[in-house]
């Protein structure tokens, strides 16, 4: 049985198809309230977790019109899904699957799915391989071209030898790296922040992923071009989309987001003001415009 935790979501344990368990919270509006409304599914980024969406995912399930089961899944190596000992495992098809078992597992057979940079790309995936559980898709600042710059300034930082000592070093040293492309955060938003990519491990914040996933990073040669997913791109035509880009990400560039509205004319893009890669999606104006784009999607 699923446990209740006072976060006003429930915990859900279920296993891939490999064997590994993994790890989703379940935010569970009344019954009757939410009936006739289609659920939310978030995926996370490269080294991010569930705890991105918390305050998303509480003003999405108490919307007071519209509230919607909303689903966030920690991808396998991340957060409280157990590591893979097979690190080569850490591949968008391995983790389009998990997002597949999670689905089965949580009886979900048709959803619109929020995706945050990594997650995003899995879309890409799942919308190739199994379309019918799309229903509309958001992307978060991620599309089928990466640019070396921005993939690059994430190897570096994710490998930096530097460790916070305690949470208020946390948050300083997020803000240290990515202050200049957040310049709308707040002070608290950086705490935030901080509990959201740390673990308390014995009082000291330590990151909450598998070390190899960034590690994974370095082999990557800057020096040929990146592929791309514009054929898997393709499959989201049929689907409402919407596309929210940080205002000074360095990974998905103006072209590339031109292009995409190019391909699909209802593409729906919302520009997040004073941020970087990736946005917060709970600050400012952003919930509101996810939420216009919700209410046409039952």
């Amino acid at each position: 049985m699923p446990d209740r935790d006072a976060g006003g979501f429930q915990e859900r344990f279920y296993t891939s198809s490999d064997g590994l368990r993994l790890y989703a919270r379940d935010y569970r509006p009344d019954e009757a309230a939410s009936a006739g409304w289609l659920p939310v599914i978030c995926l996370p980024g490269l080294t991010r977790n569930t705890r991105d969406f918390h305050p998303l995912a509480l003003l999405l399930s108490r919307d007071p019109t519209a509230p919607r089961r909303v689903i966030a899944i920690d991808s396998r190596g991340r957060g409280n899904s157990a590591w893979d000992e097979n690190k080569a495992n850490y591949n968008l098809a391995i983790e389009a699957g998990d997002v597949i078992a999670a689905c089965t597992t949580l009886g979900i057979e048709r959803a619109i799915f929020i995706g945050t940079s990594r997650g995003g790309l899995i879309l890409h995936l799942i919308a190739a391989t199994h379309p019918d559980l799309l229903e509309a898709v958001i992307l978060n600042d991620i599309g089928p071209v990466l640019e070396a710059e921005g993939l690059a300034r994430i190897r570096d930082y994710l490998n930096n030898s530097r460790r916070p000592g305690d949470w208020n070093e946390a948050a300083g040293l997020l803000k240290e790296n990515h202050g200049a492309s957040f310049t709308a955060l707040a002070e608290e938003d950086w705490r935030e922040m901080a509990l959201a990519l740390y673990r308390d491990i014995g009082g000291r914040p330590v990151a909450d992923f598998d070390p190899a996933i960034a590690e994974a990073l370095k082999s990557i040669d800057f020096n040929q071009p990146l592929p791309d997913l514009w054929g898997q791109f393709e499959s989201l035509g049929r689907l409402p989309l919407m596309l929210i880009r940080g205002e000074n990400t360095s990974l998905l560039s103006q072209e590339t987001a031109g292009e995409m509205a190019r391909r699909h004319s209802g593409l729906i893009l919302h520009t997040a003001e004073g941020q970087g890669h990736a946005p917060l999606l709970h600050l400012d104006n952003i919930p509101t415009a996810m939420r216009a784009f919700l209410a046409a999607c039952r």
